[in-house]
């Protein structure tokens, strides 16, 4: 991902919310990501480690960052290991971050060479009391392919069997959760970027054009302003809009049609998450609209209950029971069967089958803790839906909302969502 200047001052205080919650003689240490491998001498594009990220801002691979509050040398308190720069690397992978530069960006002061850990962490471990280590402790991680957190950990372990060894996504989770002005300022620029993205799709649809045309027209606009795609592209047309992950984006896109977009911009390492689906000819069907109405209700009132002290189930809940009065209404359930069904398998799921808010931030599925109620400065998506394969299409809407002590804000209200704006601007209404 292309590195955006963020200002140091926000690192700054995200370590200072870490160390603050930190005991008297902890000593955290965080790793960069791997460069992980393609085939022969391939490799794939670096993304950092989240939690790395969010308390220094390096974007560089191996990199460390030793954090040891209560040290008794102040000048041991944070540390930033990086690569040291030489004419090899400059030459063959270009331009390797210098330890001002570094400084520059982290607000750390002791930027040391790579080199230098072994001895620096020796020390450190001989006057520290516990060390916390962080490992990937997403609820949904694949854990298949060791980490170098991993693999850091397992070594640490063996050298230092006596030590006493804690987690820190305990602690790092609830604080990437709510988010710093910072960070808000950074997300809603990536909301913009994906507006535009969007927007410029509008005018490229029409019955003809291929998925991979409309997927183009979104990597020049996110690309060209210094951003990438959040997550691998989902643009499905006709029946594809009922795979939930669909990502060949390769089919023609037909008159009659819908086409659903589920697309958005990273930007500075901060993601957001949109969906939307807008009619291959820029018109929707009576029926089209009619589920399509269903879903923006469902939406509208699921993100406004987004707000500090209800919990991510119960959200859940709201928009499943919102879904399923709406397709009694559609006439896809009935009352009779409704109140005669399983409620450990509920017939709603038919047609509406996953959850219908995350946590948004440094990763797309952010992390935060499902057991905690939602407090300002949690970033969540809304993504209610109703597929209909039966029917061949389906319809999902998503925003970002910003969970505040009043009413929600929709960070992506801008961008158009009512589906008489939407064929507006298809028929070159501007």
């Amino acid at each position: 991902m292309k590195t955006i200047p963020l200002p140091a001052e926000m690192f700054v205080l995200h370590r200072q919310r870490l160390t603050s919650r930190l005991p008297a003689g902890a000593l955290a240490i965080l790793n960069s990501n791997d460069v992980l491998p393609t085939n022969a001498d391939g490799t794939m594009g670096f993304h950092q480690n989240a939690d790395l990220f969010h308390l220094s801002g390096i974007n560089q691979e191996e990199s460390v960052l030793l954090l040891f509050p209560t040290a008794f040398d102040d000048k041991q308190r944070e540390i930033l290991f990086l690569r040291e720069p030489n004419e090899h690397l400059r030459i063959w992978d270009g331009y390797k971050l210098s330890r001002d530069q570094a400084r520059e960006r982290s607000g750390i002061t002791q930027v040391k060479w790579l080199s230098e850990l072994p001895s620096v962490l020796h020390r450190l471990m001989c006057e520290a009391d516990s060390v916390w280590l962080n490992t990937n402790e997403h609820l949904s991680a694949n854990l298949d392919v060791p980490s170098r957190d991993l693999r850091f950990i397992h070594d640490l372990r063996q050298r230092y069997p006596l030590h006493r060894f804690e987690r820190l996504a305990p602690l790092m989770h609830p604080l990437r959760a709510v988010k710093t002005p910072g960070e808000i300022e950074v997300i809603r620029q990536a909301c913009a970027i994906t507006r535009d993205g969007f927007l410029r799709t509008l005018d490229v649809i029409q019955p003809g054009v291929n998925e991979a045309e409309i997927e183009a027209e979104l990597a020049h606009e996110f690309i060209s302003r210094k951003a990438v795609f959040a997550y691998p592209p989902i643009i499905c047309s006709g029946e594809n809009n009922c795979i939930l992950h669909y990502n060949s984006n390769d089919q023609e896109c037909r008159d009659g049609e819908l086409v659903l977009m589920d697309v958005a911009a990273g930007y500075g390492q901060y993601m957001s998450d949109l969906t939307r689906t807008v009619p291959v000819s820029g018109r929707f069907t009576a029926r089209q609209r009619d589920v399509y109405r269903a879903v923006l209700r469902t939406f509208r009132a699921t993100a406004q209950a987004m707000r500090p002290g209800i919990y991510l189930q119960e959200l859940r809940r709201l928009s499943q029971e919102l879904i399923e009065a709406e397709l009694i209404e559609l006439g896809l359930l009935s009352k009779e069967e409704v109140a005669a069904q399983d409620p450990e398998a509920p017939l709603f799921k038919k047609y509406y089958m996953h959850g219908v808010a995350h946590h948004l931030g440094l990763d797309v599925h952010d992390v935060g803790l499902n057991s905690q109620p939602l407090q300002p400065g949690n970033i969540l998506t809304c993504e209610p839906a109703i597929y209909i394969a039966e029917e061949k299409f389906g319809i999902r809407l998503e925003n970002d909302i910003l969970v505040t002590e009043g009413d929600p804000i929709d960070l992506m209200a801008d961008i158009p969502i009512e589906p008489e704006e939407i064929e507006r601007l298809m028929r070159g209404g501007g």
